[in-house]
């Protein structure tokens, strides 16, 4: 298994040197390659109850983290969206800043391996993933809400890269919709 992942890293970080996709404005990302820090990318489709419910702490955690270096991007996994849907749905959530990638292939869902929506995953300098999982724990299932989150597993990831500690939970598992393989 050891070698698995080792194989895995090594792959991911080969592939983080030429992995370049367009956002929906024709402007060129390297989503593994962030220029600062740390980048967080965030794996999400336009009609997920989940994702969308997240969608203001999506922006609060990409104007609080931007200010400190780490960049943010959308990443909708919705092989039949196209840009025009995808300006309405930023539109309708008050999104506002924050690059939005098309990844009708699945591309970064593939590179970064995403599986739900909401899902979080911060890439570091060398395409690197240093915490992949849940935004937080305020779903404990689905259909299950919380109250309020309790443990907020990306918040916490990101101040510890910020404080140049290794990530003590690298892994969550998110709660959402399911990615469906692309072309589906």
């Amino acid at each position: 298994m050891r070698g698995l992942i080792v194989t895995t890293a090594l792959a991911l970080q080969a592939l983080a040197g030429t992995l370049s996709v367009t956002d929906i404005d024709g402007k060129e990302l390297s989503p593994l390659r962030p220029p600062g820090p740390a980048e967080v990318l965030f794996f999400i489709t336009h009609d997920c109850p989940i994702s969308n419910f997240y969608a203001p702490e999506i922006q609060r955690i990409c104007g609080q983290y931007g200010a400190k270096g780490v960049s943010c991007a959308l990443v909708y996994v919705d092989p039949h969206l196209n840009a025009g849907a995808a300006r309405k749905h930023l539109g309708d959530f008050g999104y506002k800043g924050i690059p939005a990638i098309l990844d009708i292939k699945h591309k970064v869902v593939d590179a970064a391996g995403a599986r739900f929506t909401p899902e979080a995953v911060v890439v570091g300098h060398g395409g690197q993933i240093l915490y992949a999982g849940r935004i937080d724990n305020f779903y404990a299932g689905l259909g299950k809400p919380r109250r309020q989150a309790t443990a907020h597993d990306l918040r916490t990831a990101l101040e510890e890269i910020l404080a140049g500690k290794p990530v003590t939970t690298p892994k969550t598992d998110p709660v959402g919709c399911y990615i469906s393989p692309a072309g589906i």
